[in-house]
């Protein structure tokens, strides 16, 4: 049976027998649902927490639980580190990121809240050094907690906004800070008054003659249960990249070369609920999938090239914006041209793939099976715009201009159709999650086809379509930061519902 014939809508009077009642019914217990639930309970509501695997944390434990946060002057880490940030300045940031795809009142909303948003965190007893790592880099590898995320310095960011680091990270050596912070959270969720149940598959809404919500069905210990719901459901299990038949509908162009990545259970299952509520879903089209080439930094020195020998992007971009630029590339051929003394492996690769190299860019051409005269040209006319001390095709920072002219020469091949981990996976090409799902207000309301509200249906973080809107935009931490900022505002929401 496919995962969406097992989601269904039940009628309240066909003798449903509720074993328990609440305020609010939170379905799925990752970052978003976790922080929804903790804002629900301290409002005075009684909250449920339904969860399909065994225990809590969903995607955002698996992270390195960068949250994208600024604005307001900055946030305390961002003062404490020497850095102000603006309000207008994230916005305009934000704004550029996503263009048309974005919300202006969800990114206002957020960006006027973030640094309160950062207190909120740490409150819940969640460390962060004082400290930043300037460098380009992905994930943490040391224990600084402010890090560049993103395009900040890079065209055409930097001309419309001041950069400013704003990923936030928990302080630790390595890449757990999901942990991290889930644990902080579960910490205080358990000392609450919130019940969790767990190994339990929420599979529907019931609904009376009128279509308002009632209360959950879910499924535990093969045993369909029925609780009834006062104020709200909030909807939190999740994006759907692990749901093959939604990929294929609705990721056609990405799933021909991107594997899922996320939590076992991100199945849609939120989303489905709410499409039969009759919810609006949004940017279904748009995923994130990154080409991390660095660090080490030095490798962005060298110029990206597509099968024909023509660059295509800036090479000091973040790995997001690479990415979407290299899915534009015929084939998904794209590969690093560097010169020895830039070349080094990344973290995230055991070993580079090398296609080529050579004394000469023309033997490099031919021996990587390049048309003559395209790497060639390509290469010299870039070295010429080094000289100059400006890039006229993609205006890459001054800082990354480095004329590549010591051989030997590499041509490294990251084309997405190579089979090899963990940059790529052994299913096929760049990793992928979901960045579509249910409309929903800043405060957390799911609207229908309509615009209109549906009564006492909230969501927040995957299951919707929230602050990142694209690839191309995105900046690591905007994820996390996006599903705990709003699952708050959702659980505060649901919790003073009177609809």
């Amino acid at each position: 049976m496919s995962e969406s014939k097992t989601i269904s809508i039940t009628n309240a009077n066909t003798g449903i027998n509720y074993v328990d009642e609440f305020d609010v019914v939170v379905c799925g217990y990752g970052g978003a649902g976790g922080c929804a639930a903790l804002e629900a309970v301290r409002n005075g509501a009684k909250v449920l927490i339904l969860e399909r695997a065994s225990d809590g944390g969903g995607s955002t434990a698996l992270s390195s639980c960068e949250m994208y946060l600024g604005g307001s002057g900055g946030t305390s880490l961002q003062r404490a580190c020497g850095f102000e940030d603006t309000t207008q300045n994230m916005i305009n940031y934000i704004e550029l990121a996503f263009e048309d795809k974005g919300d202006p009142e969800k990114i206002k909303f957020y960006t006027e809240n973030a640094y309160q948003h950062f207190e909120w965190v740490k409150s819940l007893g969640v460390t962060y050094k004082e400290a930043a790592h300037l460098g380009r880099i992905v994930v943490p590898e040391s224990n600084e907690s402010l890090l560049y995320t993103g395009n900040e310095r890079a065209y055409p960011f930097s001309d419309y906004s001041q950069p400013v680091p704003r990923g936030h990270v928990p302080s630790h050596e390595g890449d757990f800070g999901g942990k991290i912070f889930f644990d902080a959270l579960k910490k205080e969720i358990t000392l609450s008054q919130i019940t969790v149940r767990c190994d339990s598959r929420v599979l529907g809404l019931v609904v009376d003659s009128n279509n308002l919500i009632c209360g959950v069905s879910y499924k535990k210990d093969n045993c369909i249960q029925h609780v009834k719901v006062t104020k709200g459901v909030i909807l939190t299990t999740g994006g759907f990249v692990m749901n093959d038949e939604m990929v294929s509908k609705y990721l056609p162009f990405q799933s021909d070369f991107a594997a899922p990545y996320g939590n076992p259970w991100d199945k849609g299952d939120g989303i489905q609920i709410g499409m039969l509520m009759n919810a609006n879903v949004i940017n279904m089209d748009e995923a994130f999938f990154g080409v991390y080439f660095y660090p080490p930094e030095s490798l962005t020195y060298g110029i990206f090239l597509n099968s024909s020998g023509e660059r295509f992007v800036n090479e000091d971009s973040y790995g997001a914006r690479i990415g979407h630029f290299c899915a534009q590339q015929h084939q998904q051929k794209v590969y690093l041209l560097v010169q020895n003394e830039d070349f080094a492996p990344s973290i995230y690769m055991d070993k580079l793939p090398v296609l080529a190299v050579a004394d000469t860019f023309e033997e490099l051409e031919k021996e990587a099976g390049f048309e003559p005269n395209t790497l060639s040209s390509t290469a010299k006319k870039y070295n010429g715009y080094v000289k100059g001390g400006f890039d006229e095709a993609f205006k890459k920072d001054p800082q990354w201009l480095k004329e590549i002219c010591n051989p030997p020469y590499a041509l490294i091949d990251y084309s997405f159709d190579l089979q090899r981990s963990p940059m790529y996976s052994q299913k096929t090409g760049p990793l992928m999650f979901t960045l579509g799902g249910l409309e929903t207000l800043k405060t957390g309301e799911v609207l229908d086809k309509n615009g209109a509200i549906i009564p006492k249906l909230f969501a927040a973080g995957r299951t919707t379509a929230g602050l990142p809107r694209t690839g191309k935009g995105y900046s690591s931490g905007m994820s996390v930061g996006d599903a705990t900022f709003f699952g708050r505002m959702a659980g505060k929401s649901a919790s003073k519902n009177k609809m």
